[in-house]
């Protein structure tokens, strides 16, 4: 997975992302980070690459050319990588994006080459983004200063799915979202911490009891804090009869 992110700060973008889970994966070779300064494709040379907006208003808008160019550059490295002339995804965070999700996160997760477009100020040319911009995303209902934030959020959630990123091949898969339910509760030692004790079953040994737990945790939560979610679960029979005994 090679991440390339256009950005007007790119030590925020390296600084976050080489770090933990992400920054190991990228020591190791299973990741690949370039950041692209757009400041450097400025059309006057002096680092400018924002100017009123047409129409009026407040802000300033980042200027088609510099962005555009530094897209071409990224995608004539990208390609003379590779046998096949894919154009790359480009995606541009912006808060009238789709919304960010687990299933976009194993999708994203199947591209070899992503790019990042992290716009600031009142935002971006709206003709780059006809351009070259093949998804908008958002992470939320919210709007944040640039997009670097929301780029690495997408990021590090893309990478948990790259194999060899998480040193636990399950870890992956029995998270929050996974299947469209909330992760149960997770205990470790000491057995009791001030007067609460880990739940029996987790101690049995039993480990048809323990998954049947776990189950009815997720099955609880998901109820209880996401309950939208369970439309879009796979439920058996037995998720359904426990379901239904919640409400009697």
């Amino acid at each position: 997975m090679n991440f390339y992110v256009m950005t007007l700060f790119p030590e925020m973008i390296e600084q976050g992302m080489n770090t933990s889970i992400t920054g190991r994966a990228i020591a190791k070779g299973l990741l690949s980070l370039k950041t692209v300064n757009i400041r450097d494709y400025s059309v006057t040379g002096n680092g400018r690459i924002d100017d009123y907006p047409y129409g009026g208003g407040a802000g300033m808008v980042m200027q088609a050319e510099p962005i555009y160019r530094a897209y071409e550059d990224l995608k004539a490295r990208i390609q003379g990588n590779s046998d096949a002339q894919v154009c790359p995804r480009v995606i541009y965070l912006t808060p009238q994006g789709r919304v960010f999700h687990q299933n976009m996160a194993q999708e994203f997760a199947k591209e070899e080459n992503l790019i990042f477009l992290c716009g600031h100020y009142e935002g971006v040319d709206e003709r780059v983004i006809e351009s070259i911009v093949t998804d908008q995303v958002s992470i939320g209902d919210y709007v944040l200063t640039g997009g670097e934030l929301p780029a690495m959020v997408m990021m590090d959630a893309i990478s948990r799915m790259v194999p060899g990123v998480l040193s636990n091949a399950e870890s992956g898969q029995s998270e929050s979202f996974s299947d469209h339910l909330l992760e149960y509760p997770q205990y470790s030692r000491p057995e009791v911490w001030r007067d609460r004790p880990v739940p029996p079953v987790l101690l049995s040994g039993h480990h048809g009891k323990v998954d049947r737990w776990h189950r009815e945790q997720s099955l609880l939560r998901t109820l209880q804090n996401r309950p939208e979610l369970l439309k879009e679960a796979d439920l058996d029979k037995t998720d359904i009869a426990f379901l239904e005994s919640l409400s009697k």
